[in-house]
């Protein structure tokens, strides 16, 4: 299987029904073929939710959603166990039990359930009685977050956010892209998203990426990034190692679906955003935002 044209074909299908947003199918490709989880930013109706089913539809995924309210409970997540009438104790699986899991505004549900899900996300596990279960492969959970400023929203904690792989913006459309997207849903229910790969075919890329090259002089390049957050005067905490392992694993996932076998340092370039701009904490004075710091970081970059 060519990794290049299993993305082209993929895209082609989502964007049957996404209006644009190009830049953001591909992170959310690169993220399930680097097997890992995405944050993604953005008010409410700017598509996020259908984007991630149409993702799912188009690679043949299972897909589950969980809607982040105050009274979420871990239990609505990963599922409980009970008393079956032959007295024998059964498990009902919860939702995380999927390939593609849609935590709808994560930043609504209380600490004590995120903290809980977010540990399942990292062991690719959960825990419910006594047993340990496995989750399905592949697995990626895409969760989205509202924007601060919208009331029963609370930031989640870095130490959470670091275990994403990326955060990515999900902005207004341009003027041309609503319009497209109303001549979309103007065909309504009779747009049909065709599978055209399936989940072995996920597992296989993800598998194919450990042999795209990264040269030494993109090894110094992505660790002279992080270092340089660490130091810079507008950032109170830095990157983590984490963080270096994630622009390696995306930079190599980038690479791969669009036909390299070796990362760039335009790649680690364009991931400076999805892959900082969640983990670094930024002085409230500093007045250029965590993007502009980070656009900073790889301006300063010789």
């Amino acid at each position: 299987m060519d990794p290049k044209e299993a993305y082209q074909n993929v895209l082609k299908e989502v964007k049957k029904r996404i209006a644009g947003k190009e830049e953001v199918i591909e992170l959310m490709f690169v993220a399930l073929v680097a097997n890992g989880h995405v944050l993604l930013e953005g008010v409410p109706g700017v598509a996020k939710t259908t984007m991630a089913k149409t993702l799912a539809e188009a690679i043949q995924a299972k897909f589950g959603r969980i809607q982040g309210m105050p009274d979420l409970d871990i239990r609505d997540i990963i599922g409980y166990t009970y008393m079956g009438e032959d007295r024998e104790v059964k498990l009902k699986q919860g939702p995380i039990f999927t390939n593609i899991l849609l935590v709808d505004e994560l930043n609504r549900a209380p600490p004590k359930t995120t903290t809980a899900l977010l540990e399942a996300l990292e062991e690719r596990q959960v825990s419910i009685g006594d047993q340990t279960v496995p989750l399905p492969k592949p697995f990626i959970a895409l969760a989205t977050q509202n924007p601060l400023n919208i009331e029963g929203t609370t930031s989640i904690p870095k130490v959470l956010a670091d275990r994403f792989l990326m955060r990515i913006a999900v902005d207004y459309p341009s003027m041309e892209e609503e319009q497209e997207m109303l001549r979309i849903k103007e065909k309504g229910e009779s747009i049909k998203i065709n599978s055209v790969i399936n989940t072995s075919d996920i597992i296989g890329l993800q598998g194919m990426v450990d042999g795209v090259a990264m040269g030494d002089d993109i090894v110094e390049y992505i660790t002279k990034i992080v270092n340089a957050s660490r130091r810079d005067i507008h950032i109170v905490m830095g990157g983590s190692p984490r963080a270096e392992i994630s622009f390696m694993r995306c930079g190599k996932a980038k690479a791969l679906i669009e036909g390299r076998n070796e990362v760039s340092i335009e790649d680690i370039k364009a991931l400076a955003r999805p892959v900082l701009s969640h983990r670094l904490v930024v002085r409230s004075t500093g007045g250029i935002g965590v993007n502009g710091v980070i656009d900073g970081i790889i301006a300063s970059m010789h």
